[in-house]
């Protein structure tokens, strides 16, 4: 069941516009309630930034033809962790490239510590965008839960805004029977994906709303997603609809 749930093919970039592609990864086995694990399905973007070098948000677990393909586009340079959840193979591609930067996001330091996996980060991320991709991106730090914060970026050729988990949008044809169940419960089935329910509940709404006010400005024409299916199409609306749990 878990080969059905992939986005073939997988480590292979695919274009989305212009210096932008995702990748689709492996599945990764999540910690669940009740001490159980719960596939999902993995996806990492990547920018081409003006001097050439690469941009990679939510590095999956790597393979050699992976990093021959992005070697023939450019060195990669940035590795970005986007929330505390999302760092696990920077250290994969740390090994592989040692001169790029690896970000950190809120808490991930802690988090790896924890889950005793070793991560040398380089920098922090914090509100003021790097100059590194300050002309060709947008950043915004996602305020308002009391247990985790999500750096959004925006790639403004493409009108791409990238998320991670503030959106988790799974297919049920792809999902075992009882995770469609858990899907349908945390309202992150397709075409209604949105904020799992248990992150959601943790928000407070006056501060997420800042933020959601903040990313609607963007005017999005897509929007790419770490897990699940991407809105490649009316992405305003697709937010609005989203986060309509703010209202």
């Amino acid at each position: 069941m878990t080969d059905l749930m992939l986005y073939q093919p997988i480590n292979v970039p695919k274009p989305i516009g212009p210096d932008i592609w995702i990748v689709d990864g492996p599945i990764v086995n999540m910690s669940a309630a009740f001490g159980m694990h719960a596939p999902f399905p993995t996806r990492m973007t990547v920018v081409k930034l003006a001097q050439g070098g690469l941009w990679c948000h939510s590095p999956i677990a790597p393979d050699e033809a992976l990093f021959r393909a992005l070697d023939a586009i450019g060195p990669v340079q940035h590795l970005v962790s986007p929330n505390k959840l999302h760092y696990t193979h920077i250290a994969a591609w740390k090994h592989r490239y040692p001169n790029a930067v690896a970000w950190a996001s809120p808490g991930v330091r802690e988090r790896a510590r924890n889950q005793r996996i070793h991560v040398a980060f380089d920098a922090d991320l914090e509100d003021a965008t790097p100059l590194a991709w300050r002309a060709e991106m947008d950043q915004l730090r996602f305020r308002g839960s009391k247990v985790m914060e999500e750096f959004v970026f925006f790639h403004q050729a493409s009108r791409t805004l990238v998320l991670t988990d503030l959106i988790e949008n799974f297919e049920a044809g792809k999902l075992p029977r009882m995770l469609r169940w858990v899907g349908r419960f945390g309202g992150v089935l397709d075409p209604d994906g949105k904020t799992p329910l248990d992150w959601r509940s943790t928000f407070r709404k006056s501060i997420a709303r800042e933020g959601f006010a903040s990313i609607l400005a963007w005017h999005p024409q897509q929007i790419i997603l770490a897990h699940g299916r991407c809105y490649l199409a009316d992405g305003e609306h697709e937010l609005k609809r989203a986060f309509r749990w703010l209202t």
